[in-house]
């Protein structure tokens, strides 16, 4: 029992006591009782190192708590009342964009119970794509609205489900896609004109827009009889070579098939200037649609002709549709010089015609097309103003309340309603900004951007603003001495609108159908191109006089 209790003893010591160097000695077997005052010492040196390391924790403790603190901004992690609101505003504002795609969903839902077999009809299909993409896109406006009130955390695993490539990159343009125009299958002809042998254009109906159309099928006239091309004076029509580049059409042919007058009249300067034929395509309601005026005015550049007669009847009211093959069985001729009038109106293979790039060969989008100094002025305006997605608007409404209202049914839309159409042209396009062309007065076009209003946002609508040195984008106008050019105005106009994401134009017009032309032959037409409200009347139309 001595034995236990002194194995007992010892054991209590080695819990007690340190095993260090300065104690060693108190595991002796020997005992006596002057050991137990060093037994006693040794407990209290132990007590006050347990005490200076709980003193010493206690003041270190702290001090992380300290640094956290100065390092983090405390308000982060108690939200205030502000963080709160946000967070209630984003909540309410994600419960009702989820209750409008309830809404289209099931608009969407019941538009498909018309029956499978209207799901032919492309426009019921590309509706319907529309329709889903849209549902998409506030899906995904919805999930950001939420997570905008979170201010930390990677969002780009939510971000990177929008950029599928099945969806163009990205929801809502896919509706507005480019069309292909499938130009490798054009059906044209050569342009392989005898040297000597020129048909000399005259237009003289309508505006710019109209002269161009009316030289562009001159071009083909030209192509079928073998002709070069003489483009008129500026001194009795416009002065196509502010516009038009004109070497481009020749370099994109590869030969000598247009010439200007000028240069017609230094080939001829050692001969009498002489149309030695003047057979006109219309009869009615004048030979050659050209009046005397005309007549005098051709003659004052030192050219003589001959009394204009019709090769056959007819009238530009009622053209006729006609062939390649009627053109040039009636206006050959082994003559060198030929001219056929007037011919904006005529109708010539028409489908021939309008096709992308026109119906000739040759190895440019289209041989007529801007000067290089408008075509750059686009851009830099684009740049500037505008950006890569945007609509155009050409918004004609100077004489054109008459001339629409004499149609059934007209093409002249009060303003509310025309803000209805375009907001759902832009809604379509997801474009931010309306490019406005248009002689409207300034009444209606403040209307008009009070209306055009989406999401509960004003839509800009931007018109060329006045000249401006700080601004630079219409420099090379200015440097050429071509700011102040109406025609040059114009022309640029038509290139903006033709380079647009979308375009909205105006029924009945030849300005908007040359931009048209040129969205065509660029490749920049688009499947929501339209006519303003197109497929809709006007729901108000005044009284004839």
């Amino acid at each position: 029992m001595e034995r236990d209790s002194s194995a007992e003893d010892e054991e209590d010591r080695r819990n007690l006591i340190s095993q260090d160097e300065d104690v060693k000695h108190l595991h002796s077997p020997t005992r006596s009782a002057f050991r137990i005052d060093e037994l006693h010492s040794s407990v209290r040196r132990r007590f006050r190192l347990h005490f200076n390391k709980r003193y010493l924790l206690a003041i270190l403790l702290p001090l992380p708590i300290l640094i956290l603190y100065f390092s983090t901004d405390v308000r982060n992690l108690f939200p205030s009342d502000s963080r709160f609101d946000h967070w209630r505003e984003s909540e309410l504002r994600a419960l009702y964009l989820l209750r409008q795609q309830k809404l289209g969903l099931l608009s969407l839902w019941n538009n498909s119970q018309l029956g499978t077999e209207n799901l032919s009809s492309t426009s019921l299909l590309e509706d319907l794509k529309s329709n889903v993409l849209k549902q998409i896109s506030l899906n995904k406006e919805i999930q950001q609205v939420l997570l905008s009130s979170h201010r930390y955390g990677n969002l780009s695993e939510f971000q990177s489900d929008f950029q599928d490539p099945n969806f163009g990159g990205g929801y809502g343009f896919g509706r507005c896609r480019k069309v292909d125009q499938k130009t490798s299958e054009r059906r044209t002809i050569e342009w392989k004109p005898k040297s000597n042998k020129y048909l000399f254009a005259i237009c003289v109906s309508g505006q710019m827009s109209n002269h161009l159309i009316c030289l562009e099928k001159h071009m083909f006239f030209a192509a079928l009889l073998n002709r070069v091309l003489v483009i008129p004076s500026s001194r009795v029509d416009y002065q196509y070579h502010r516009v038009l580049d004109i070497e481009h059409i020749n370099e994109c042919f590869g030969r000598k098939v247009v010439v200007s007058f000028e240069e017609f009249s230094e080939a001829k300067k050692t001969h009498h200037m002489h149309i030695d034929t003047f057979i006109c395509y219309f009869s009615l309601p004048q030979p050659c649609y050209v009046d005397e005026e005309r007549i005098k005015r051709l003659k004052s550049l030192g050219i003589s002709m001959g009394k204009p007669e019709p090769a056959w009847v007819e009238d530009i009211k009622k053209p006729n549709k006609r062939t390649a093959q009627e053109v040039q069985s009636k206006f050959s001729s082994d003559d060198n010089v030929v001219a056929i009038g007037d011919i904006f109106f005529a109708d010539v293979e028409q489908d021939w015609v309008m096709q992308p790039g026109g119906p000739l060969a040759h190895k440019c989008k289209t041989p007529i097309e801007p000067s290089r100094l408008i075509m750059l002025t686009a851009q830099r305006f684009i740049q500037t103003f505008l950006g890569k997605n945007f609509v155009a608007l050409h918004f004609r409404r100077h004489g054109f309340l008459k001339f629409c209202n004499a149609k059934r049914p007209s093409c002249f839309f009060p303003i509310p309603q025309a803000a209805d159409c375009i907001t759902r042209v832009v809604e379509k396009s997801s474009a931010s900004v309306v490019y406005l062309s248009t002689d409207a007065a300034q009444s209606e076009t403040s209307l008009l951007q009070s209306l055009v209003v989406l999401n509960g946002k004003p839509v800009p609508l931007v018109k060329r603003p006045p000249r401006n040195s700080a601004e630079k984008w219409d420099a090379l106008l200015y440097r050429h001495g071509l700011e102040d050019d109406s025609q040059v105005q114009a022309m640029l106009d038509k290139t903006i609108c033709a380079m647009s994401s979308v375009f909205i134009g105006a029924s009945g017009s030849t300005f908007t159908e040359d931009i048209l032309r040129l969205r065509k032959d660029w490749g920049s037409a688009s499947t929501c191109d339209e006519y303003l409200c197109q497929g809709e009347v006007p729901n108000f139309t005044a009284d004839m006089e």
